[in-house]
């Protein structure tokens, strides 16, 4: 699962085999010398508009979903629910489900040693 946060940057994890690595995509560069973040970030919306950022968001998740390999893309981060319709093989998660996530693996690295 590919995890891709839309707030004022781009956040993002991938997690594999029950391993969750965090990633650093928000500052790879994309296109016209700007990064990802610069895009499907805060200033992407402010920048270009919600049409335009939806199909930078659409284009950006189905190229890390590709190169990644994931088999899905689960969105979050404020921006995610100006997304309509959502991007091929995407959907929107909640952050409170990332929260309990972070607890669980803190419980089972922790106290399951």
């Amino acid at each position: 699962m590919l995890f891709l946060g839309l707030g004022r940057g781009l956040g993002s994890a991938l997690i594999a085999d029950h391993v969750i690595m965090a990633m650093e995509f928000a500052h790879l560069p994309y296109k016209k010398g700007r990064t990802f973040e610069n895009y499907v970030g805060r200033r992407g919306v402010e920048r270009s508009g919600k049409k335009k950022w939806r199909r930078a968001v659409d284009d950006v998740v189905s190229r890390l979903k590709a190169a990644l390999v994931a088999d899905y893309v689960v969105l979050g981060g404020g921006k995610a629910n100006k997304l309509q319709p959502l991007p091929e093989g995407a959907r929107i998660g909640d952050n409170a489900n990332a929260f309990l996530g972070g607890q669980r693996l803190w419980e089972e690295r922790w106290i399951g040693s």
